[in-house]
């Protein structure tokens, strides 16, 4: 018999072991084939999980080989183009591959990939039947006939935007032969809501952007291809769901996504395993969803922080999604209700076409705060009595709780944890104060500076104000969203909601009036993408607004203001990027963050000097346990340079790794492409 070989891929952190390693397929050993589980001998007595990536008849390394031990699973989930995007990710980030497949293929279950096999089998059996039937053998009996896939919903109006196309709009061109021209689009979304029909017949409201979305999906599906739709977190993954399962059917969508149980997720990903017509949603993660017949790649809010992998390679989903369409040759879509200094650069450059879809009337006021003080301007309360006659009206404010901060009433000291260090606060009237950080009661709190045992409150969260505004408006239900009080709908009943950045529910039919509180303490924070971020938010919220209502813009003058009055946050964007670009800041330029001990640093910055366009800021001293002497050194590099700077830099952490150090020490060089976090302070 003829000696085979396994190619696999290592699970492991260790990035001296990235690379494939090839054994020896034993005889007796059945079930393996490229993409299965597998353990494998490493030094010694070690054995290692992994994923056979290819198999041959030929050795490709002359040295030992050894065999592999056991196949742990016979079900292929490494499919070939999800190890080929994990490679280009890592290789893109100087990271390793594993890091990226540990994202990408979610924990083995036993249960459920049994019965998937049960299902592959029976279906195989159909298959042989059917042949045997062409070919003139006995009609096989109904029972044995395998289910089909259920039609297409015939679209209908409530799938599409209920606001009339204007005759500038781009949604005509837009939504017909996207798929099927493969076009990659930054697409900015009009706000409003729609109302779409749900499985038990009755039906539900969500963003218009969720039914765009979904118009898009059901090209890809009705061509028989997947469509994978990224989303920031599980609130606008809702909405997705809902829209998706109107425009292309229950069946046909899936959902991947942390917060499933895991037996559920697994299913959902052997189901896309299975392969069809498709729609795949979920958050960061579902990049990487395995899809042969990808037709049209998604990534929502592509501004937004939770889409920044905090693993390593730390690979944002944006830039796989970039990587994969190369590979792929799929419709790309970048969406949002703002545009991301990032897509505007990919604009720009020519890569992505700049499209805008629907059309959402609004009237955005924005005010000074009052000359007392007050966070709720005068404006603010007129547009609050009037919307409350017939509909919910939404104030967004910046923290949650009772009272974000506390001081010393006697010396004005900002009032810390004694433990962490961390700032002290209220979540509600008359509660114990307590740590922001740790959540360690802080009863006996003594001033360290004078003392002193008086706190005071500083700035009001999401309960006082709610509070306050009850108090303001009487007569009027008040209700708070925030991480503690999550509420994902409202009904369309006057009452106000009280809501934390990123927590507003969606209200039927829209808020007859959308307040932006705190928007002076969102800016005055220090960081990079402080106002794009704020843009971002806001106009998140005003989305939630119905035709015709007013946004009130409270406290914020400057460029800001134009982004929100305007028709379109473009203009905002350009401006936003063309000062990057003379500053030479992120998304202008690539960075990399090189942090480890001196020596390290040193040569791999000298290794990185020969490169051109590239240019150093540091090292300065860089934050590390005690004992540790570290340094940090931030390079900026062209785009065109990536793959040279990656190559480099992953050389050198390689270098760095296989030195000797003491067990559980840092290592002694870590390379971080694309760091957003030296950038957050400026």
């Amino acid at each position: 018999m003829t000696a085979r070989y396994a190619r696999v891929v290592v699970d492991s952190r260790l990035p001296q072991l990235d690379r494939l390693f090839e054994y020896r397929v034993p005889p007796a050993l059945e079930g393996l084939a490229p993409g299965v589980r597998v353990r494998v001998p490493l030094r010694g007595d070690r054995t290692a999980a992994g994923y056979v990536v290819e198999v041959a008849d030929a050795r490709a390394w002359e040295g030992e080989v050894a065999d592999v031990e056991a196949v742990v699973s016979p079900v292929p989930v490494l499919r070939p183009e999800v190890w080929a995007l994990a490679r280009a990710v890592a290789d893109r980030a100087a990271g390793g591959a594993a890091d990226v497949l540990r994202v990408a293929i979610p924990g083995r279950q036993a249960r459920v990939e049994k019965a998937w096999l049960a299902r592959a089998a029976e279906s195989a059996a159909g298959d042989a039947a059917d042949r045997a039937a062409t070919e003139g053998a006995a009609e096989r009996t109904a029972s044995s006939e395998p289910p089909e896939t259920p039609a297409l919903p015939a679209p209908t109006a409530s799938l599409e935007p209920d606001a009339p196309p204007e005759p500038d709009d781009a949604s005509a061109p837009l939504l017909p032969g996207l798929v099927e021209a493969r076009r990659k689009v930054a697409l900015e979304c009009a706000g409003g809501v729609a109302e779409v029909p749900v499985a038990d017949g009755g039906t539900a409201w969500v963003g218009r952007w969720a039914v765009a979305l979904a118009a898009l999906a059901r090209q890809a599906v009705e061509r028989g291809e997947q469509a994978i739709l990224v989303v920031p977190d599980h609130r606008e993954q809702r909405q997705l769901r809902l829209a998706l399962e109107a425009a292309v059917g229950e069946e046909r969508v899936v959902e991947l996504d942390a917060r499933q149980r895991n037996p559920e997720r697994y299913a959902g990903f052997l189901r896309c395993v299975d392969g069809g017509g498709l729609a795949i949603i979920g958050p960061r993660s579902a990049v990487y969803a395995p899809a042969a017949d990808l037709g049209l790649l998604v990534v929502w809010e592509d501004g937004d922080p939770l889409l920044a992998e905090p693993l390593s390679p730390w690979v944002h989903a944006r830039d796989a999604a970039l990587v994969r369409q190369g590979q792929t040759g799929c419709a790309l879509v970048i969406a949002g209700h703002a545009r991301s200094t990032d897509a505007e650069r990919l604009v720009e450059v020519g890569f992505l076409e700049h499209e805008r879809v629907g059309a959402h009337r609004v009237r955005v006021l924005p005010t000074a705060l009052a000359d007392d003080g007050r966070r709720v301007p005068a404006a603010a309360f007129h547009a609050a009595r009037e919307a409350l006659a017939a509909r919910p009206v939404l104030v967004q404010v910046a923290r949650p709780g009772h009272a974000p901060g506390l001081r010393c009433g006697d010396c004005r000291t900002r009032a810390r944890c004694a433990a962490c260090g961390g700032p002290l606060g209220q979540r509600t009237r008359g509660a114990q104060p307590g740590c922001r950080l740790c959540g360690r009661l802080a009863a006996a709190w003594r001033c360290p500076s004078c003392h002193g045992t008086r706190l005071v409150e500083v700035g009001r969260g999401s309960t006082r104000i709610a509070e306050e505004l009850g108090r303001a408006i009487p007569g009027v239900p008040v209700v708070v969203a925030d991480g503690e009080h999550e509420r994902l709908t409202i009904d369309a009943r006057p009452r106000i909601v009280v809501a934390t950045r990123g927590a507003e529910p969606v209200a039927d039919g829209g808020y007859g009036a959308v307040l932006l509180l705190d928007g002076d303490s969102l800016l005055a924070r220090e960081g990079l993408r402080v106002a794009e971020e704020a843009v971002r938010q806001w106009a998140t919220a005003r989305a939630l607004a119905a035709e015709g209502a007013t946004v009130v813009l409270a406290g914020v003058i400057g460029p800001t203001v134009g982004a929100l009055t305007g028709d379109t946050t473009v203009p905002f964007a350009k401006a936003e990027l063309a000062e990057r670009r003379s500053l030479r800041f992120p998304p202008a330029v690539r960075t990399a963050s090189v942090v480890g001990h001196p020596d390290a640093v040193a040569e791999a910055l000298e290794a990185l000097a020969g490169i051109e366009h590239l240019d150093v800021l540091g090292p300065v001293p860089a934050e590390g346990a005690p004992g540790d002497r570290l340094e940090r050194a931030i390079v900026r590099f062209a785009y065109a340079d990536g793959a040279h700077v990656a190559g480099v830099a992953r050389g050198r952490v390689l270098a760095a790794a296989a030195r000797p150090r003491k067990p559980g020490a840092p290592p002694r060089l870590r390379i971080r492409l694309d760091d957003p976090e030296p950038f957050d302070g400026l």
